[in-house]
C-alpha cells in the first residue's frame, strides 16, 4: 500500500459514501501513525486503518533474573524505510463492537 493509493482510496469513499469520523493519531509507545475513516458503506458502517510504522533494524533486551526487577526492548527504528498497513472493518452492532475483515473475504457474502 503505497501513501498516493490510500488518498486514492480515501477520495472515492468521500466521494461516494456519507463519512461518520475521520482522524489521524500518533502512537504513543512507539514511531508511527494510525490514519482512520469511519464511513456508512455498501454493507453497513465501515472503518478503514492506514498503519504507518518506521522498519525496526534492532532490538535488545534488558533486564535481570532478580525478581521484580524491571525488563525492557530498544529499538532502532529507519528514518527513510516504513512498513505501511491497511486494515477493513465492519460494525457488529450485534455485540457492538468492530470485527477485521479478512483479506479475500467477499463483502457481504
Amino acid at each position: 500500500m503505497t501513501e498516493e493509493r490510500w488518498e486514492e482510496i480515501k477520495g472515492r469513499i468521500k466521494d461516494g459514501f456519507t463519512i461518520l469520523d475521520e482522524r489521524k493519531e500518533e502512537f504513543s509507545d512507539e514511531p508511527g501513525t494510525i490514519e482512520t475513516i469511519e464511513f456508512d458503506g455498501p454493507i453497513g458502517r465501515m472503518k478503514l486503518e492506514y498503519i504507518v510504522r518506521p522498519v525496526v533494524l534492532s532490538e535488545k533486551g534488558f533486564g535481570s533474573k532478580r525478581i521484580g526487577s524491571d525488563k525492557s526492548i530498544q529499538r532502532q527504528y529507519s528514518d527513510s524505510e516504513f512498513v505501511r498497513t491497511l486494515k477493513a472493518f465492519t460494525f457488529n452492532s450485534g455485540y457492538d463492537s468492530w470485527v477485521e475483515v479478512e483479506p479475500g473475504e467477499s463483502f457481504g457474502g
